[in-house]
């Protein structure tokens, strides 16, 4: 059975699973020290690779659109807190960083998937995110996401939450 499976069938309108995870600032940071605020977490596959940047630096250049709803955005790979620091600080990204190095979480997501490039299968994420609203609940399930589209979709799916 494929690991993606393994575990909770994450539905919209459910409750989004809690973890604790180490931030790029070396805290200890869980999903449920943001209830009463919507949620945006998002699972990248590696820090500094193009298509990760593109998508960090999507949210950053919009970032006033997602305080201006309140929103939390939280970035998990299974790159150390170290490696998230450069790459948080090299781009001037403006949200925290997670690192789920033994992709624990990305598991319990069901976004660690087999996946092919030349050939070759391994494991790693699958580049998804989810809206988690106020109350704790999976708002919206973006699956295979588009860097470019990323923040703009993102916002859609907060302003859906009203």
């Amino acid at each position: 059975m494929p690991l993606a499976t393994i575990g909770t069938v994450l539905e919209e309108g459910r409750p989004a699973p809690d973890f604790a995870l180490i931030s790029d600032s070396g805290d200890n940071v869980s999903l449920s020290q943001f209830r009463g605020r919507p949620v945006v977490l998002y699972f990248y596959p590696r820090d500094d690779t193009p298509g990760c940047t593109a998508q960090a630096c999507g949210i950053r250049d919009v970032w006033g659109e997602f305080e201006s709803r309140g929103a939390v955005v939280i970035g998990v790979s299974p790159d150390n807190a170290r490696k998230h620091v450069k790459f948080r600080e090299k781009y001037g990204l403006p949200f925290r960083l997670l690192a789920d190095e033994d992709h624990a979480v990305a598991e319990q997501y069901g976004v660690w998937v087999e996946k092919s490039m030349v050939g070759k299968k391994y494991m790693g994420i699958e580049r998804s995110t989810f809206v988690i609203d106020a109350e704790g609940n999976i708002a919206k399930i973006m699956r295979k996401v588009k860097p470019a589209e990323h923040a703009d979709d993102v916002l859609a799916a907060l302003d859906g939450q009203s």
